[in-house]
C-alpha cells in the first residue's frame, strides 16, 4: 500500500480547493475522506474529474459550507440520501455524510440512515471503489484499504465488498456496473460475481430503463466493447436488458466474410467499428446491424441459411428498440439508415452498375457516407486474410465510382433545383401531394442522368411536366 501513497499524495497536493477541505475539516471538527473512483483512478494512471468525499458528520451542510469558502453559488442538494453535489474548477464533487443503507424488495432507493466510517465503506459496491484517503490536517493522504481494493486493482478482479448476493440484491444496478467496469478497466469478474450477477439478473427489472440504458451505453463506449457485451451474455443479463442482441447466438450463418455466429460476428464489428470511432451511435449501428436476422432466418437448399429482407426490418425494430431503452429519438434516424444501407455498397461493386444506381446511393446515405463505408469495412470479419482484403478492395472500388459520380454531377449538393413554393406559384397549386409528386418527378429524372443537377435543365423538365398534372388539379 505504502508504494501508492507518495503517488496519491503528489495529486492530491496539485489541487488546490482539498487545502479549503482540509481547513474546513479542521474548523468543523469532521473527518473528510476521498472516497471511490477517483482513487482507483490515480492507482491506474486514469484522468477522473469526479471527486467523491465522505464527511464524518454533516455531508449536505459541510458542501454547502465550502461552496460558500469557493464562492461556488449552485450546490445541489438531494436531502432524502443526505448527498450534496457542485462544480468547481472543471471538477464535478459530490459530498455525502457516512451513512447505512437498507433495501426493500422491490426497490432499489435505500432507507437511509447515519453510520459510521465503516458502515459508509461497507456499503460500497466493489473493493476497488473502497478504496478511501484522509483529507483531515493530523493524517492527511493516509490511505483505507479495509478489502484489499488495492490488491484487486492490482490483480485486475472486480469483487464486492461484501456478499456479492447481498450486494447485487440490495441495488441491482450493481450487476450492470460491475460489467461496466470490467469492460472499462479490462478487468477479470470474479466467479462469486459473475455467479451472483446471474441469479439475480431477474431484480434488473425493478430499475430504471434510464439507468439500465446509460450503464450499456457506458459498455458499448469502452475500448473494447465485445468483453463487456460477452460478459452480459454469458451472465444471462442480455436476455433481461436487450433480449434483441441475446437471441443472435447460436443464430448459423454463411461464413462467406463474416463470423459463422451471428452473435460472435457482432462483437467482432463492433471491436472492429470501435477501432475507427469513439462515436456511440455509429457503434450502436454496429451492434444493430444484424439484429433481423434472427426473424428473417431461413434455410435454402444449396445456398444455406439466408436471411432476406434483414436490413429493412432491422431499421424497423431499431424504432421500437430505441422507445424501449429510451434512448434519444433525434439519434434514430441516423441509425436506421445505418442499418437499411449496410448491404448496399457491396451490391455497386460490378463493373455494369450505372451512375444512377451510385447517384441513388449517394443520396440515401447523404452526409453519413462515410459513416457507412465504416460500418462495411468493419462488417468483415473473416479470417480469411485473402477474403479480407478483397472484400476491402470491392469498398475501395466502389467509393472510386462515388467520387467520380458526385464530381461529375455535383451531387455534394443534391436537391432539387427547383422548391415546392415555384412548383405551386408555376401550375398555381395550393399545398398538396401533386406538388410533391412534381417534385419526386424532378430528383428522379436527375438521378437518372436525364437532366443536369441545376436549375435551368429542372426549370425546363417542370414546364414539360405542365401539361401533364394539368388534369390532375
Amino acid at each position: 500500500m505504502t508504494k501508492y501513497s507518495e503517488k496519491i499524495n503528489n495529486i492530491l497536493n496539485q489541487i488546490s480547493f482539498l487545502k479549503t477541505i482540509k481547513e474546513l475539516s479542521e474548523k468543523r471538527g469532521e473527518k473528510v475522506f476521498i472516497v471511490g473512483g477517483f482513487v482507483r483512478d490515480i492507482i491506474l494512471n486514469r484522468v477522473r474529474n469526479e471527486i467523491d468525499f465522505l464527511v464524518l458528520g454533516n455531508g449536505v451542510e459541510f458542501s454547502e459550507n465550502l461552496a460558500t469558502e469557493l464562492k461556488v453559488e449552485n450546490v445541489s442538494v438531494f436531502k432524502n440520501f443526505g448527498t450534496a453535489h457542485f462544480r468547481y474548477e472543471n471538477f464535478d464533487l459530490e459530498f455525502v455524510g457516512a451513512r447505512k443503507e437498507s433495501y426493500s424488495e422491490s426497490s432499489r432507493n435505500p432507507i437511509v440512515t447515519d453510520g459510521t466510517f465503516e458502515d459508509d465503506i461497507n456499503r460500497r459496491d466493489f473493493t476497488i471503489n473502497s478504496i478511501a484517503v484522509s483529507l483531515s490536517k493530523e493524517n492527511f493522504g493516509e490511505i483505507t484499504d479495509f478489502f484489499n481494493g488495492i490488491q484487486d486493482i492490482e490483480r485486475k478482479i472486480i469483487k464486492t465488498p461484501l456478499d456479492p448476493e447481498v450486494t447485487f440484491n440490495d441495488d441491482p444496478l450493481r450487476i450492470m456496473r460491475a460489467f461496466r467496469f470490467a469492460s472499462q478497466l479490462n478487468f477479470q469478474i470474479s466467479d462469486e460475481v459473475l455467479s451472483a450477477a446471474s441469479n439475480l439478473k431477474e431484480r434488473l427489472k425493478i430499475i430504471s430503463q434510464e439507468r439500465i440504458t446509460d450503464e450499456f451505453l457506458k459498455i458499448l463506449k469502452s475500448e473494447k466493447p465485445s468483453y463487456g457485451l460477452n460478459l452480459l451474455q454469458e451472465s444471462g443479463v442480455m436476455d433481461v436488458i436487450f433480449s434483441e442482441i441475446a437471441v443472435m447466438a447460436g443464430v448459423d450463418q454463411r461464413k462467406d466474410f463474416h463470423h459463422k455466429d451471428v452473435f460472435l460476428h457482432t462483437l467482432q464489428v463492433v471491436d472492429n467499428i470501435s477501432k475507427e470511432t469513439s462515436n456511440v451511435w455509429l457503434r450502436l449501428a454496429a451492434l444493430l446491424h444484424d439484429v433481423a436476422k434472427p426473424p428473417t432466418k431461413k434455410f435454402i437448399e444449396g445456398i444455406g441459411w439466408t436471411f432476406h429482407g434483414h436490413e429493412d426490418l432491422g431499421a424497423k425494430m431499431a424504432k421500437a428498440i430505441f422507445k424501449r431503452m429510451k434512448l434519444p429519438f433525434v439519434q434514430l434516424e441516423y441509425v436506421q439508415k445505418l442499418i437499411r444501407l449496410h448491404l448496399r455498397p457491396i451490391a455497386l461493386v460490378d463493373d455494369e452498375v450505372t451512375d444512377s444506381a451510385i447517384r441513388r446511393f449517394v443520396v440515401a446515405a447523404g452526409e453519413d457516407l462515410e459513416d457507412l463505408i465504416k460500418l462495411c469495412r468493419a462488417d468483415i470479419t473473416s479470417k480469411n486474410i485473402n477474403k479480407v482484403s478483397r472484400y476491402l478492395n470491392n469498398y475501395e472500388i466502389v467509393m472510386q465510382k462515388v467520387r467520380e459520380v458526385k464530381e461529375k454531377d455535383k451531387l455534394r449538393e443534391f436537391q432539387s433545383p427547383v422548391r415546392g413554393e415555384e412548383i405551386m406559384k408555376e401550375f398555381n397549386l395550393k399545398p398538396g401531394k401533386i406538388v410533391g409528386k412534381i417534385k419526386t418527378e424532378i430528383e428522379e429524372a436527375i438521378l437518372e442522368g436525364i437532366i443536369a443537377n441545376d436549375y435551368d435543365e429542372a426549370h425546363k423538365f417542370m414546364m414539360q411536366l405542365k401539361t401533364k398534372y394539368q388534369s390532375e388539379k
